[in-house]
């Protein structure tokens, strides 16, 4: 039998939500205030109120719409709108929008490479999958840049082939056509798929798509269609159960 190709979410399975998030607050500061001056604890409490204002345009915009037109959803809101809109609250002046973006990119870079928020063991689990001989890839609805900071960070980026966000195939993680073409992207038979992930919903739609599914921490209901772990860490040796 074939070992199966592996797709990983990231927020949720490889890295704990909730500890990302103060992480990158607490490292806003240290990247914009060189460049663009303010306060400190200003910088950081205004990405709060934005990221949320983001987030309810996201649903807005692209909730359960995966052929939304994910790329300038990105550039004008998580780049633009994100940087222009925290120098309002910071009070400072804004670049033009052009500058935003790029200065944004480069804040994501740099930050996503220093937070440590990994799960415990998700680390080593994801260096016994590779060396266990599968093929590892992401399916995330981060970034591809975001994810490959975060997983510099976490010290397994040369485990994996192709971090697969929704810019990469231009399609947010909002449906069954994400994995149908996370897949033909990847040159990835559905049936020689593995998709690991928190989110029931998203299983379900990889699932539909063709593939196998691993649901991470679910309760009793959820797990009837999935083979279930309780963390990324219990998954190199359940698969051996498996094989």
């Amino acid at each position: 039998m074939r070992l199966p190709v592996i797709f990983l979410d990231d927020g949720g399975v490889m890295n704990d939500n909730v500890r990302r998030g103060a992480c990158f607050r607490e490292l806003i500061p240290q990247f914009l205030v060189p460049r663009l001056g303010g306060e400190p604890r200003a910088w950081a409490e205004a990405n709060v109120p934005v990221l949320d204002a983001l987030m309810d345009e996201y649903t807005r915009r692209l909730y359960r719409r995966p052929e939304a037109d994910y790329h300038t959803f990105l550039h004008e809101f998580f780049r633009v709108r994100w940087l222009r809109d925290m120098c309002d609250r910071v009070g400072v002046v804004s670049p033009p929008d052009d500058e935003c973006a790029a200065l944004a990119a480069d804040a994501y870079t740099w930050i996503t490479r220093r937070v440590r928020s990994a799960f415990p063991g998700a680390a080593d689990a994801v260096r016994t999958l590779s060396d266990q001989g599968h093929r590892l890839h992401t399916a995330s609805g981060e970034t591809s840049l975001e994810l490959d900071g975060y997983l510099t960070g976490m010290g397994v980026r040369d485990r994996f082939t192709t971090l697969y966000g929704p810019d990469l195939i231009s399609t947010a993680k909002e449906g069954i056509p994400y994995y149908e073409r996370v897949f033909a992207d990847a040159a990835v038979d559905p049936a020689d798929a593995l998709v690991v992930d928190d989110a029931p919903i998203a299983l379900s739609w990889a699932a539909a798509a063709g593939a196998r599914t691993v649901l991470i921490g679910g309760g009793r209901d959820e797990a009837a269609a999935h083979l279930t772990v309780e963390r990324l860490a219990d998954l190199p040796a359940a698969l051996d159960r498996l094989a």
